[in-house]
């Protein structure tokens, strides 16, 4: 078990193309999100171990020795210790929840749980440690917050319990994705992912002969933003750049005709417009967020004059990038200072 305060994050997602026509066999094309979810693993000797989670209030401690005396036979080992449903109620009766709480605050501390002692219970004895996990992402919006929390954990577990070599260090690449600039945006209108996966199948079943070529033509879409962005990572040009925003205009008309769009991206993507702009939603749609691709050559008071008609709507807008590095460790020097203050936000 190592020693030393263990730091690790892990990226966002969206998807640039192919959201709803994967759902019937086509292509997606995810990338990582460079708004981050951040790590602190303290070990210690105080025979506890804690959960912190500022971003959602949760602050949780539980005595080693307790947990030690828990029959956590059902959690298997190795490939068998895959989370199923009878896995997460058995959890929720050992740690004393009730067996209908389905909130975040409750299922983040079961994920941190499961993931705890299903890693830890390869050493002699369940180690004392405090975890504090904060996030850059937004809960709730299709960006990945969820998977990013549960990738930081497992991570930083198997790493400190030396069950994997460290992830990438600060500074380290895995490969040569191009780094987008873009601008996400959260309408902040609720969407139901199920409702609108349901809604397309219904059109697809009722329209087959229109809906089907338009699922067709979004994983053509993807195919060739994959293309783009092989070439784009060795040699980018403004050529690329247009391409791209090509590509965006394409899906985001196809999204609309397959029913999931809504006023508010419509709202969206004439606000960018007007700044020269394009954008698509990304996600279920019916609401959620959009992305806004910024090309190198975009100005400054362009980008801002852009940000500020968009907060005037009511949307929330984030100034980042994708094709992020994936779950990384990191030494305290090289955080900013808000990542530093979110995890010491107790």
């Amino acid at each position: 078990m190592l020693s030393e305060v263990l730091l690790v994050s892990a990226p966002g997602k969206v998807i640039l193309h192919g959201e709803h026509a994967v759902v019937h066999g086509k292509v997606a094309l995810a990338v990582a999100l460079n708004l981050r979810t951040f790590l602190r693993l303290q070990p210690h000797s105080n025979g506890r171990v804690g959960l912190n989670l500022p971003n959602i209030g949760v602050r949780r401690a539980w005595d080693v020795a307790s947990l030690q005396l828990l029959d956590t036979s059902f959690l298997g080992h190795g490939d068998s210790a895959a989370l199923t449903a009878k896995h997460v109620e058995k959890l929720k009766e050992v740690v004393g929840f009730p067996k209908d709480c389905v909130d975040p605050e409750h299922l983040a501390v079961l994920a941190f749980l499961y993931l705890y002692l299903s890693i830890c219970q390869s050493q002699r004895a369940l180690p004392s440690l405090d975890i504090t996990v904060w996030s850059e992402l937004p809960t709730g919006a299709g960006l990945g917050s969820s998977a990013a929390y549960s990738v930081c954990l497992a991570a930083a577990l198997l790493t400190a319990c030396e069950e994997i070599p460290n992830p990438l260090k600060d500074g380290e690449a895995a490969g040569r994705p191009p780094v987008l600039k873009i601008l996400l945006i959260n309408t902040k209108v609720p969407r139901s992912t199920k409702v609108l996966v349901a809604n397309v199948r219904s059109r697809l079943l009722k329209f087959p002969e229109i809906v089907a070529p338009l699922l067709t033509s979004i994983d053509a879409i993807s195919l060739e933003c994959e293309r783009v962005l092989g070439e784009m990572a060795a040699a980018p040009t403004p050529e690329h750049y247009l391409t791209l925003e090509e590509l965006i205009d394409m899906n985001q008309h196809h999204l609309n005709a397959l029913g999931v769009g809504h006023a508010s991206l419509d709202q969206l993507c004439q606000v960018t417009t007007a700044h020269g702009l394009h954008s698509k939603l990304t996600g279920a749609g019916g609401g959620g967020c959009g992305i806004t691709l910024l090309r190198p050559d975009v100005e400054r008071p362009e980008v801002e004059a852009t940000k500020r008609a968009l907060s005037g709507y009511g949307f929330d807008c984030w100034e980042t990038s994708v094709g992020a590095p994936g779950v990384s460790v990191h030494t305290a020097a090289s955080l900013d200072a808000s990542v530093q203050q979110g995890l010491d936000s107790l």
